[in-house]
């Protein structure tokens, strides 16, 4: 096998190497069955414990209690943008809180679904380097809407708002299962899977059962959340594989890294190895409010674009790839997801050493 780069994607992003692994070693012959689960029924016995493996483990590293379902949902989180207020407005306003690119396009998907929707708090104004601290709550909306993380501009919300009977929505495609945190504020949870809880092709929808009495009966079967709830996610043939490695990806964190308390406590460390460093010299520079920077997503710049190009040309040859921040905003970014070990960030931060002094 050819040399494993290190891999510093924003997603699809790296998965645990034992996963891989394991997957590995399961690809021909799942269990005994004699075939792979790409070839397995999702009415079949096998895939049923994958999946109820899968859910119960979600519940065990949230704390989630009885009153929460845990679907799993084809089309993204870019789907869940639409499916949220569709299912969840009730006829009132909804309110969100704009903090870049992807809570800008739910609010985007809010308003196309011919809702009243308010943008209560924003950081625009700083193109959205930080998270705003005063929100406009208002009692009367169907729910709050924000984006836990902000992978493009690297922020992240320290401390969740506390919006009182309005149900949290939240956008948590980035840093599920990174921390610990009270889930019952949360009213639903929508996560794309490829970022810290395993491959493209599947999302997974958290959603407390009084949010489930919502849903308009008139709505299309397949966007209709009580579709999947009441048929555990089987309603139509669901991404199999893709849950499987899920499952797999809970399983490590629940096993051998030791839970979400350890998971938050390793990427902390990792975290604070590479924003020391950026802050300790003048070379490379973040771009986040230091009190608003994200620990999954490590944004900074270069004195000049065409040092940019030469640090990407020379991070490939020394095998670490994914550095390229977004097209809209260039610069570098450094996504240090749960699989993203220590061993990499240091490696990550001796090249930076190395090419700066250069």
């Amino acid at each position: 096998m050819a040399q494993r780069v290190i891999n510093f994607n924003p997603g699809p992003s790296a998965l645990p190497l034992a996963v891989l692994e394991q997957a590995k070693s399961e690809m021909l012959d799942f269990q005994g069955t004699g075939m792979s689960l790409l070839e397995t029924s999702h009415r079949s016995k096998p895939f049923e414990a994958v999946l109820d493996s899968a859910i119960q483990r979600t519940r065990r590293l949230l704390g989630l209690d009885e009153s929460y379902q845990v679907l799993f949902i084809q089309g993204g989180a870019s789907m869940q943008f639409a499916m949220v207020p569709m299912n969840l407005a009730e006829g009132k306003p909804v309110d969100y809180v704009n903090t870049g690119t992807w809570a800008t396009k739910a609010i985007k998907e809010a308003r196309i679904c011919g809702n009243e929707t308010r943008v209560v708090a924003t950081s625009e104004d700083a193109q959205f380097t930080y998270i705003p601290e005063k929100i406009d709550f208002n009692a009367d909306a169907a729910y709050l809407h924000i984006t836990s993380n902000n992978t493009i501009r690297g922020t992240q919300w320290r401390n969740f708002p506390d919006a009182g009977a309005v149900p949290l929505v939240c956008d948590m495609s980035s840093d599920i299962f990174s921390r610990r945190f009270d889930p019952r504020p949360f009213g639903l949870i929508y996560a794309g899977a490829q970022k810290n809880a395993g491959p493209a092709g599947v999302t997974m929808v958290i959603i407390r059962e009084d949010l489930l009495k919502r849903v308009p009966k008139e709505l299309p079967t397949m966007f209709k959340y009580t579709t999947y709830s009441d048929n555990r996610s089987l309603y139509n043939t669901p991404p199999c594989f893709s849950i499987y490695i899920c499952e797999l990806v809970l399983k490590w964190i629940e096993e051998t890294v030791g839970g979400l308390d350890r998971m938050e406590k390793i990427n902390e460390e990792k975290a604070a190895l590479l924003y020391n460093y950026i802050d300790s010299q003048d070379f490379y520079r973040g771009t986040a409010r230091p009190d608003s920077r994200s620990r999954m997503n490590v944004t900074f710049l270069l004195p000049e674009a065409e040092l940019e190009k030469e640090f990407l040309a020379t991070a490939v040859e020394a095998g670490l790839v994914g550095l390229k921040g977004h097209r809209s905003v260039g610069g570098l970014r450094a996504s240090i997801y749960n699989a993203t070990t220590i061993e990499s960030v240091k490696t990550l931060v001796d090249f930076m050493k190395q090419f700066a002094k250069r």
